[in-house]
């Protein structure tokens, strides 16, 4: 029997529980229960001097119904408390442990309290949703039946992939039909289902599709990389359920076997051409669902997620748009090569190696993680580019700044047969811009040799061609051939002194 005289007297002696615990060799708890209790029925050392040890246990522990001097919980309260996310037992009994204080009451320990909090559902059954939390988990999947189109041309029958989402607490559910299982699918199966629920849950469960996960093991959990940002984007988290183990998302299964029922065996003898007509039928039938009442419980999926709605959390301000990831190399040109078109990156990261992320209408470059530039998507005939004027050296942004006006303007100034030279090389590409490199070079040459004699040299070579290019002027200036005159290319005439021998000299013969 425990001796709680003993712990009154050495109490009285200004012992702490530590040392009281250790010097009856019992717990320290037992000492802090044993001397609260006293406290709260006026006892102590003196007072239970002369009463035996059977009387004071009686005193401090009297028998019949719950124990004097422990308060029980408000086991009502904490199950209402334990809807709520993120709201644990542990933190309700430090309340209650808080409450019992102010209150000069003794509180049951955890251990105890746990299992009082349990025996308290199985009596009243109170079940509903200990570990489903509103708002807290959207479980997905496809369903395992499949539906199906009929081409209303060749009459071929197509099948149809129907996704499911829904949210354990209320029950309240979401499907959409498909024609392929593929990651745009999927994404947009996601996106459409948080826009049909209005918000987020804060915890995502798929099965481990390949579309959402790409290793799942007891030590690892690698995502699918467009589905991990999908959740970043949503402000979600993704826990797939373990391998083989349905009870993971035992809510979206047992409402895969619903919809099945309720909606694709009620549908199997329609005919759908499209699959929008598919959808709205299935919409139709997913609203009777969600309205439908519980056989053993108050109200319907749409009652109940009338409550949880409200704990979700807020959609962003624009939907997801999905990704698709690649790798590239910048080359010399500092530009890299996606789907046939061209796009610019920092002359610094060339040869480097780089992750691009695609999206309908812009294509993002990153380097180690760090995003270095982004392009409005290139969309029409291949081999498009697009460049920016800052990811140009230096003396690339320079030969930038003129184009086709302005080297026709420069032209001019030479003189009639340099303009006629620029807009022979200008026209003579199909794109004007690919000449500007050759019109640089040429104004150039002006540096190096007189405007007069660049002039020349131009009509130098006009008299060969109609489009001369910017080596033969470079070569008619670096040989001196602009200085030659007509007069002085003519050729001298005959010696008066010359002969010419005529073909009978050649004959041979008498001579």
């Amino acid at each position: 029997m425990t001796d709680y005289r003993e712990m009154l007297r050495l109490g009285s002696l200004g012992l702490n529980r530590t040392q009281i615990a250790d010097s009856l060799g019992v717990s320290r708890t037992t000492v802090i229960h044993t001397l609260q209790r006293a406290a709260a029925r006026g006892l102590d050392w003196r007072t239970v001097e002369t009463l035996s040890d059977r009387e004071l246990a009686d005193k401090l522990l009297p028998k019949g119904g719950d124990t004097p001097g422990y308060q029980a919980p408000d086991y009502a309260y904490i199950h209402r408390e334990m809807a709520k996310p993120g709201m644990t037992q542990q933190l309700l009994w430090m309340e209650y442990c808080d409450h019992c204080r102010d209150a000069g009451t003794i509180p049951y320990q955890l251990t105890q309290f746990k299992k009082r909090y349990r025996e308290h559902l199985a009596t009243t059954k109170a079940t509903m949703h200990i570990n489903r939390k509103p708002g807290e988990i959207m479980e997905v999947d496809w369903a395992g039946q499949t539906a199906q189109l009929v081409d209303s041309d060749t009459g071929e029958v197509q099948e149809a992939y129907v996704f499911v989402a829904a949210l354990p607490y209320s029950g309240y559910a979401y499907a959409e039909a498909f024609l392929s299982r593929d990651q745009q699918a999927w994404t947009a199966a996601h996106v459409n289902a948080y826009e049909y629920f209005g918000g987020v849950a804060r915890i995502l469960v798929p099965d481990n599709l390949k579309t959402g996960v790409i290793k799942h093991t007891r030590n690892e959990v690698v995502l699918n990389k467009s589905y991990h940002e999908m959740a970043e984007h949503y402000g979600t988290a993704i826990l797939p359920a373990r391998v083989n183990a349905p009870r993971d998302k035992a809510t979206v299964e047992g409402t895969v076997g619903y919809i099945t029922r309720g909606i694709l065996a009620a549908i199997r003898n329609q005919m759908f051409f499209t699959l929008r007509e598919m959808n709205g039928v299935i919409k139709e039938r997913l609203y009777a669902v969600n309205h439908k009442p519980f056989r053993d419980k108050d109200g319907s999926r749409a009652t109940w997620f009338a409550e949880e709605r409200v704990s979700l959390l807020p959609l962003p301000s624009v939907p997801f748009e999905l990704s698709e990831w690649k790798a590239a190399t910048v080359s010399f040109n500092y530009h890299i090569g996606v789907d046939e078109q061209y796009y610019s990156v920092p002359y610094e990261y060339i040869k480097r190696k780089v992750d691009v992320r695609l999206t309908r209408n812009v294509v993002e470059i990153f380097y180690e993680g760090t995003r270095i530039c982004s392009h409005i998507r290139i969309h029409g005939r291949r081999g498009q580019y697009s460049t920016q004027e800052a990811h140009m050296p230096a003396n690339h942004q320079k030969s930038l700044q003129w184009n086709g006006e302005r080297f026709r303007k420069w032209a001019a100034k030479i003189g009639p047969c340099a303009t006629t030279t620029v807009e022979a090389i200008l026209t003579g590409y199909k794109v004007e811009q690919q000449g500007y490199r050759a019109c640089m070079a040429l104004l150039k040459l002006s540096d190096q040799y007189t405007p007069d004699r660049l002039e020349a040299a131009c009509a130098k070579a006009l008299t060969y061609t109609p489009r001369p290019n910017y080596k033969a002027i470079q070569t008619i200036l670096k040989s001196g051939q602009d200085r030659i005159t007509k007069d002085s290319a003519a050729p001298a005439e005959p010696s008066v002194f010359g002969f010419t021998r005529g073909a009978d000299y050649y004959k041979g013969g008498n001579g």
